[in-house]
């Protein structure tokens, strides 16, 4: 049989893009509204296919926005070139595939998932053999799910792993492989954003303004509430770019990120989500009940967050001030440390101020590309000068309540050597004022507290100031 006689069957989940259709639909109307998630049990239990299209009659994606395999896209083209005949044949909802096949527009016809027909595995193997007869197709898939696709058609095409390879050869003895290769460990690490865990480290501030560092049982606390609150933010994080994929690929940085770009799986980051999350609340069951509360409500706010709050105007900044802070609170409830009032007002002020060093520093990147409001976001290109004017004079405020505590009785009783704070306060005074020009030079291109663990001059004005701290004890 002429190969160009052949017709071509391309599977399209995992293969012709690299995410999942019904997880990325599913996502989508969570986020729109979550008691979506409960409907989508009942709709389930009448099986998947009417799950399918319940969700694809409610989500609309955006299907130039997905991660295609720019490979395999290649290939298809040249096949078509010679005359070859495609077809998309996809468990996916019939409405997705259409749309799909029409913007590539090479494809001579498609079979999909129906509201009562699920097109995959055996049953996609069965239609196949009856529209093009046994062994007079070829088909490429990437999972376990393909191997009875594989054992009817002529020729095999394989994208994915080794493994999956492997598994088609098995069951047909021609096999095309198209290998996917991506290192699932350091695609993990990336997504939960383990650099970001350095934020984290303000849970240890109570410890060190309380002076009680040399205490075990304090600091054995400490280390442990430091871990819960790392798996509760990386378990948050991992909700946050899923729900955010549209957003993300349209980000000339975001788009990159392993669920934005497809390289790591959505299904994948749902399991790896639940179980940071029990992780974090089997840390939070070793500290007292008010650490569990704190974390409790971190965890909240910050799903808030990333479901609506992150959509408004400035109550986007008072949240991310508020969470700052919540580690901050946390790490005096983990080690039973009485906050001092001065402390609170202190880091809401701080926090805030860098919260909007952040903001302003993702409108001034748009206006350098000649954009006009983030998407997603409450801003618009002309709120730069004012959230400039906010964020200086809630950073110099904050050192301004440094100032007053270091004229406070608190100061004389918990330090010996008072004065030295002063080298404390010009620190954090140069380093507000630092971070604010960068920003307006738009050198700012990270988060402010891990810029401040990545910037040299940063760092040293960071070990200063514990320096300085331990020094007036």
């Amino acid at each position: 049989m002429a190969e160009a006689s052949v017709p071509l069957c391309v599977d399209l989940d995992g293969t012709l893009t690299s995410t999942d259709l019904l997880v990325e639909s599913f996502l989508v109307l969570v986020k729109r509204n979550p008691l979506y998630a409960f409907l989508c049990i009942g709709w389930l239990l009448r099986g998947k296919a009417h799950l399918k299209a319940q969700i694809a009659q409610r989500a609309a994606i955006d299907v130039t926005l997905l991660p295609y395999n720019a490979r395999l896209v290649a290939f298809l083209r040249e096949e078509r070139s010679y005359g070859r005949d495609l077809y998309l044949c996809t468990a996916a909802n019939r409405k997705f595939a259409e749309e799909i096949a029409s913007y590539f527009g090479f494809f001579k016809g498609i079979m999909a998932s129906t509201d009562a027909h699920n097109l995959s595995g055996v049953h996609k193997a069965s239609a196949l053999s009856e529209e093009f007869g046994p062994h007079g197709f070829d088909y490429c898939g990437n999972a376990l799910c393909d191997v009875p696709v594989w054992k009817q058609c002529r020729r095999a095409i394989v994208v994915g792993t080794r493994q999956i390879a492997e598994a088609a050869e098995m069951v047909n003895h021609k096999v095309l492989f198209f290998e996917d290769r991506r290192s699932l460990t350091a695609l993990t690490v990336r997504e939960m954003r383990v650099y970001q865990w350095v934020k984290n480290l303000l849970i240890f501030v109570p410890l060190l303004a309380s002076h009680r560092f040399t205490e075990a049982d304090t600091l054995q606390a400490e280390v442990i509430a430091f871990f819960s609150f790392c798996f509760c933010a990386s378990s948050v994080y991992l909700l946050n770019d899923m729900l955010d994929l549209d957003a993300d690929r349209r980000h000339v940085h975001k788009r990159d990120r392993p669920f934005a770009s497809g390289q790591l799986s959505l299904a994948f980051g749902m399991l790896l989500g639940c179980v940071l999350l029990i992780a974090s609340a089997g840390f939070a069951l070793l500290l007292p009940f008010t650490f569990q509360l704190v974390l409790a409500g971190y965890f909240a706010t910050t799903l808030a967050y990333s479901l609506r709050l992150k959509r408004f105007m400035l109550v986007d900044v008072f949240v991310l001030a508020a969470l700052y802070t919540a580690r901050v609170v946390a790490g005096g409830a983990a080690g039973d440390i009485l906050l001092s009032d001065w402390l609170i007002m202190f880091s809401i002020l701080i926090f805030l101020s860098l919260a909007m060093v952040k903001r302003y520093a993702e409108l001034d990147a748009l206006l350098r590309e000649a954009k006009v409001c983030a998407v997603g976001r409450g801003y618009v290109t002309q709120d730069l000068g004012i959230l400039r004017s906010f964020g200086t004079a809630s950073g110099y405020v904050a050192v301004l309540v440094l100032a007053l505590y270091m004229n406070s009785s608190d100061v004389r009783v918990l330090y010996r050597h008072p004065h030295a704070l002063w080298f404390l306060f010009g620190l954090l005074l140069f380093w507000i004022s630092r971070v604010w020009m960068l920003a307006f030079r738009g050198e700012m291109h990270d988060d402010p507290i891990v810029f401040t663990i990545k910037n040299r001059l940063s760092l040293l004005v960071v070990f200063l100031c514990v320096a300085t701290v331990i020094a007036a004890s």
